[in-house]
């Protein structure tokens, strides 16, 4: 990653923070997304600065904030090499007692989230000569009670990962999915600890997966390991749909 530089949205906490690490371990540079100003500015310090890694406060799923992202990335920075669809939120209830708002913001942050930026990064990655995007999808794209919108926007993310690298590969633009499984972040932390068990019991590792194993994934897929990769679909769940 030495030189390269990348744009991870809603890289404060969680994965994406994890993401920002490895980037940075690896000699990249690192522009990163949030809309809480008191987090991003505490973490763009933490992580050495604007000359290393530059917060940027947008909506990952307005299209003006995603083409502003990408042009402070390139302004800070030079370029772009990778861009990283982290961004998101859960708004989880049963399908009968869910509002049509929170239906409508899960699907907007995630799969239009991940459209508008990967668009914005095109334009720069296409006059480049290249470069990688790795969209987040999940495993409760394969259905999950509870998130009849997340699990369609992850989903959704899969098929669009798909087209892209489909539309893109022509200009070397790699497009990838991770699929993370149970991770411990903020939003598995209010998990009850009974209902932590029981999804627990049905992870044949036995564990929920460590943010930072993700971000090596994100590192395989970014660096030289990725160069003949594109439309494909990483799944992280510690073996949960092994059995699917």
């Amino acid at each position: 990653m030495k030189d390269k530089v990348a744009l991870v949205t809603g890289g404060a906490r969680g994965i994406g923070a994890s993401v920002c690490d490895s980037f940075l371990a690896q000699g990249a540079k690192v522009a990163f997304t949030d809309l809480d100003d008191a987090v991003g500015a505490a973490r763009e310090a933490e992580l050495g600065g604007p000359s290393k890694a530059k917060y940027i406060k947008a909506d990952a799923a307005d299209s003006a904030d995603a083409e502003r992202a990408v042009a402070e990335t390139v302004a800070a920075f030079g370029r772009l090499d990778v861009l990283v669809n982290n961004a998101g939120i859960t708004r989880d209830a049963l399908t009968a007692r869910m509002e049509e708002g929170d239906f409508d913001s899960v699907v907007r942050i995630h799969l239009k989230g991940a459209w508008v930026c990967s668009k914005a990064a095109y334009k720069v990655m296409r006059s480049q000569g290249g470069g990688r995007i790795i969209n987040t999808s999940s495993v409760s794209a394969l259905g999950n009670v509870g998130q009849a919108n997340y699990a369609a926007a992850k989903a959704g993310v899969i098929g669009l990962t798909k087209t892209l690298a489909l539309e893109w590969a022509r200009y070397n633009i790699l497009v990838n999915a991770v699929m993370p499984g149970f991770i411990e972040t903020r939003m598995t932390a209010p998990l009850p600890e009974k209902v932590k068990a029981m999804l627990i019991e049905k992870i044949p590792l036995g564990r929920f997966g460590k943010p930072e194993e993700l971000a090596r994934l994100h590192l395989f897929l970014s660096g030289q390991g990725g160069d003949y990769i594109t439309g494909q679909v990483f799944c992280a769940d510690g073996g949960l749909t092994a059995g699917f």
